[in-house]
């Protein structure tokens, strides 16, 4: 079984529209929280971006296209694929993770 991989993107300032929701850090902790809590057999690993200080090529195509107000931030990336962004979802992200683990 492979790993499935989070990759949260956001920033320390949060967005004018999000003053009342989770920074995007606080999004990535408790969404690791309750996937590992609601998958404790299943590998996954979740990292987090600054878009103002990517560093590979993936992370920079992503953190522009933030930045272009193409995504809203925070921005969940799963195995490189968009799944939520703005406030997410913990249904719809765990739908797309039951895929995942249906297809492998």
């Amino acid at each position: 079984m492979a790993t499935i991989q989070f990759t949260i993107y956001g920033a320390e300032q949060k967005c004018a529209s999000c003053v009342h929701l989770p920074s995007a850090r606080e999004t990535m902790e408790w969404l690791e929280a309750a996937l590992v809590r609601k998958y404790p057999e299943k590998p996954m690993t979740f990292h987090y971006v600054d878009i103002e200080e990517p560093i590979t090529e993936e992370e920079q195509k992503f953190a522009e296209a933030i930045l272009n107000d193409e995504y809203f931030y925070p921005l969940v990336i799963l195995n490189g694929d968009v799944v939520a962004e703005g406030n997410p979802n913990l249904k719809m992200v765990s739908q797309k993770v039951d895929e995942l683990f249906a297809n492998s």
